[in-house]
């Protein structure tokens, strides 16, 4: 295992009053806890009624420290109602007393530690650790105080923080308009809790793809990207232990904007970086401002290095990353003709500008290389740049990691890091508008970045940051402390999280609403969807999707009438919005389909759907108006104004545009037809089966095609088949529910039929078809059972599973489309390929038919990030050779736009089944990072569907899941 960074906590006393802690209404996520409202023994006080500790800090420690402590001074008087005494001279504090400052620029901590009255060799001269004590009589005058000490400026802002986090300040106070609970009393339990070094140096965002909602509600509230607003980001970042920044540029220049947008971001503590395509500190709106001549290097060299120097000269004492290289003006792919020579010689003139320019500052800086989309295809055909350049790779714009360091790279002095994406503008599609991105598929593919080494930089493209939080914060945190949120800790932090914002009474309900909507989101993104996404006639799989989101919103209102009424802006933003809006937008496109669907048949409540279509359609538009001008009395207007309804092709539509729906004119007498599961009630047999394993209910829809009403009886040729209903009246359409008495139906393949019959009208019939074999026996059958012709499993519902020495397959919780993941583990495991033992994992199941089967493996749509070595799996039925299967066998570019718009990869192969009877699925590992999410063995052409057949019956599973 590679080694990188770990950030460690370190509790070096007894906590003795931990367990009487009451809940708080905000808390450091993941860590001890600290201050409680309840008095403990020995405990500091920070406030209780009639006193308050005093806030002591250094006036000559770092701005920043001084500014955070003022943070501190406002949060202890958001919570208590009376703001502490804020002294800068030690010998004016008296009585309990938090000490803040950094070691080595502050007289008081550098004071404490000379006389052995605080140990700060756990985090002195490390990158932003902290050290929070309470120690006894610190100075004259003063009984004890909370010393909060931080191994640079960094390390003791995070530790300001992290107590304004305990005592009940969420970091989304301001941004997601988060409450604070008051209270009576705060008091510290006595104890020694060190915050380490971060796993990842530097933690940020980049807020791109910012108009129109981002852009418009800056212009609306500040006047512009200036220094007002970008203190509400810097402040947000700090209170979430991060550090770095891309800013907004697409209509933006942060420099040149407001000259104090990058004093203050220094003074604040942000390391701010350019994005991948602006080089030298310089915004792309500051070329199309003053530059002059072509963005072309070869062309325009003398230019180009002037305007880069000047943007270096202007930053060169400010904490930044530096961006080099070159790509095409407007993020564009640089022009034909221009090879890796070229850009070789741009990065070493770089270089060259940096070291006329050179500052302490400035050399401690990291200089970055993004290897953004065509810039890897240079570096893998052997373009270099000196080995203090951070290598920041990118993922495909969709959430998959395209490459990671090799062990060689791994050497390089100056790392790796990662651009990631939680937004995007391009193909297939953009993605802008509401959090698609579940926190599962985030530590999958981050866990991969970390153990690969890629720890240098972390950022992300957070789009307009609303409504990113939550996996903003995932994000930042994972990057810090990976070690405390591993893959089966996922639900823990949602439901922590969840418990900070709204309180631990309801914290379990709205962790369930915010993964199950995400997980909704991230199988396909709503700018993706379509009247015919889901199918509407098979598995009844629009019918499923409709009610996951109606229960799911059921849910979410219900729990909002519950909610106190300070809490109803934060739940809105954070919970009921995203999904409100996400189920009208599902609905609507299944409502749009099934009003074309019965168009088509003729039925009259066709016209009902287009109705309900235009409904939805309106109350998209209602619940925008409500998050722009109702939320928190207008404070967030423009903020939803991104369209999303309506695209055509990869750029989002101008304005939002409802699905085209049709109207039917019915018939002037009533008219009956038949809709029989699936069938489109168009085409196709008037047939329905049934198997005593899987014990489906089927429907027939009874629709009328004309005016009126019409009566009809049913009549069902055995006593086995059960019908919900023999007879009714139709006035638009009636859902007929058959199954099967399974103590009646005989045994083998039987045979019946259905008649139904409108009044004075005609009949139809539609087949039954049972199947009861008497092997094997439902009650102690052994794995899965074919049904309908195939076999779907979940992947983690395995019957057996074999490591080979530490490899091993695992499960991911809540990953993929339908359950989770299970993946190879560790994930730096060698490939194998045979005769070497590998690990497996085997599905038995029961088949009725022999001769070729084809198997469906659905997987995540990761790529192989390891240059050389592939996505591969071994296959193999029974005791068969099994076959290696490529899972990348097919990557063109179309290739790929269908499985980042669905979200998975589907790899087909054939089996042969040799006979009838109990079979077992052997799927081994060759190469680590493919995620299986469910496997499909298909004897029978597979009916379309988009989250593909519903998991067939089985007995008892390995997993126990």
């Amino acid at each position: 295992m590679i080694q990188f960074l770990r950030r460690r906590f370190s509790i070096l006393c007894i906590l003795t009053a931990i367990a009487a802690l009451s809940s708080p209404g905000a808390l450091s996520l993941g860590q001890p806890r600290y201050v409680s409202d309840i008095l403990g023994n020995g405990a500091l006080t920070l406030f209780d009624p009639g006193r308050s500790a005093m806030l002591d800090v250094d006036p000559d420690d770092y701005p920043g420290v001084v500014r955070a402590a003022h943070d501190l001074q406002a949060d202890l008087e958001r919570v208590t109602g009376a703001a502490p005494h804020f002294v800068n001279d030690k010998d004016l504090a008296h009585g309990e007393v938090v000490l803040i400052g950094t070691v080595s620029k502050s007289k008081i901590i550098d004071q404490l530690v000379r006389e052995h009255k605080l140990d700060v060799s756990q985090i002195a001269g490390k990158w932003e650790a902290t050290l929070v004590q309470v120690v006894e009589k610190p100075m004259p005058g003063v009984s004890r105080a909370l010393v909060i000490a931080g191994s640079d400026k960094r390390g003791a802002i995070f530790g300001i923080y992290d107590l304004s986090e305990q005592i009940g300040v969420s970091p989304w106070c301001w941004w997601a308009d988060v409450p604070v609970v008051h209270k009576d009393a705060l008091y510290v339990t006595p104890g020694r809790y060190v915050q380490g070094e971060p796993a990842v140096k530097y933690r940020g965002i980049f807020l791109n793809d910012e108009a129109p909602a981002l852009t418009g509600w800056v212009h609306a509230t500040y006047g512009g990207y200036n220094h007002m607003f970008y203190e509400r980001v810097f402040e947000l970042l700090l209170r979430l232990k991060a550090n770095y920044l891309w800013p907004a540029m697409w209509n933006s220049a942060f420099n040149e904007d407001d000259p104090e947008n990058a004093r203050l971001a220094d003074e604040y503590g942000i390391v701010m970086g350019t994005s991948h395509h602006e080089p030298m500190l310089r915004a792309q709106q500051e070329w199309k401002r003053h530059g002059t001549g072509p963005w072309d290097y070869s062309a325009n060299s003398e230019v180009l290095d002037k305007f880069w120097s000047e943007g270096i000269e202007r930053n060169k004492n400010f904490e930044s990353t530096i961006t080099l290289g070159m790509r095409g003006d407007g993020d564009m792919p640089m022009t034909e003709g221009e090879n890796i020579s070229l850009l070789e010689k741009i990065v070493s003139d770089q270089r060259k500008i940096l070291d006329e320019h050179m500052t302490p500052t400035l050399a401690s800086g990291p200089k970055v290389w993004a290897l953004y989309k065509e810039v890897q295809a240079y570096y893998e055909k052997g373009m270099r740049v000196p080995d203090d350049v951070t290598l920041l790779w990118c993922d495909d714009n969709w959430g998959n990691i395209r490459r990671l360091p090799t062990t060689e790279e791994r050497k390089r002095s100056g790392g790796a890091g990662i651009y990631y994406h939680f937004d995007y503008v391009g193909g297939p599609r953009n993605y802008k508008w509401i959090n698609t991105n579940p926190i599962a598929k985030v530590w999958e593919q981050m866990n991969l970045a970390l153990a690969y080494g890629a720890t240098r930089i972390w950022v992300v493209n957070v789009g307009d940051l609303k409504p990113m939080e939550f996996p903003i914060e995932y994000f930042l945190t994972l990057a810090r402390d990976p070690e405390r949120w591993g893959k089966d800790q996922t639900p823990e932090f949602t439901r922590l999280w969840a418990e900070r914002e709204f309180g631990a009474a309801h914290a379990n309900e709205i962790a369930e609403l915010v993964t199950r909507y995400t997980q909704f989101n991230g199988r396909r993104k709503p700018e993706l969807l379509d009247t015919d996404t889901f199918s509407l006639v098979n598995y009844r799989e629009a019918d499923r999707v409709e009610a996951d989101w109606k229960a799911l919103l059921s849910k979410t209102e219900a729990l909002h009438k519950l909610l106190p009424a300070e809490q109803q802006d934060a739940y809105f933003e954070l919970v009921l919005h995203p999904i409100k809006a996400s189920a009208i937008v599902n609905e609507l496109y299944i409502a749009a389909g099934r009003n074309r669907l019965y168009a088509r048949q003729g039925r009259a409540d066709a016209n009902d759907f287009a109705a309900q279509a235009r409904a939805l359609f309106q109350s998209d538009a209602e619940i925008t108006n409500e998050y722009n001008h109702v939320l928190a009395k207008g404070k967030w207007n423009h903020m939803m104004d991104q369209t999303h309804l309506g695209y055509t092709y990869w750029q989002e539509p101008p304005l939002n545009v409802m699905p085209a729906v049709a109207e039917v004119q019915p018939a002037a007498e009533p008219r009956m037809g038949l809709d029989v599961e699936g069938s489109s009630g168009i085409f196709g047999p008037m047939q329905l089966t049934f198997d005593s394993y899987q014990r489906q209910s089927r429907f027939i829809d009874i629709f009328n095609r004309g005016k009126g009403s019409f009566r009809f009886d049913v009549k069902a040729s055995d006593p086995w088949i059960l019908l919900s209903a023999t007879n009714g009246e139709v006035s638009k359409a009636e859902r007929l529910l058959v199954s099967v008495d399974w103590k009646k139906a005989p045994a083998g393949r039987a045979h019946g039929e259905i008649a139904i019959t409108q009044a004075d009208g005609s009949t139809a019939k539609i087949r039954i078809m049972a199947f009861y074999p008497e092997t094997p026996d439902r009650e102690t059958v052994d794995g899965f059972v074919e049904g309908d012709g195939y076999v779907s499993m979940e992947a983690e519902h395995y019957t057996h599973a074999t490591n080979a020495g530490e490899v091993h397959w695992d499960r991911i919780p809540e990953y993929g489309a339908t359950l989770s993941g299970m993946s190879i583990f560790p994930v730096t495991a060698t490939s194998v390929v045979a005769p070497q033992p590998t690990a497996t994992l085997e599905y038995r199941m029961y088949l009725f038919d022999q001769g070729t089967y084809n198997l469906q493996a659905i997987i995540g749509p990761t790529l192989n990030f390891v240059p050389g070595r592939g996505l591969r799996l071994t296959v193999a039925l029974d005791d068969q050779e099994p076959q290696m299967i490529d899972t990348l066998a097919r990557n063109t570019d179309k290739d790929w736009e269908k499985v980042v718009g669905d979200g998975v990869r589907r790899v087909e192969t054939a089996l042969n089944v040799e006979q009838p009877g109990y079979h077992t699925l052997k799927i081994g590992m060759v190469d680590p990072g493919i995620v299986l999410e469910k496997l499909v063995l298909i004897s029978a052409p597979l009916k379309p569907s988009y989250l593909g057949p519903p998991e067939s019956f089985h007995g008892a599973i390995a997993s126990g899941r």
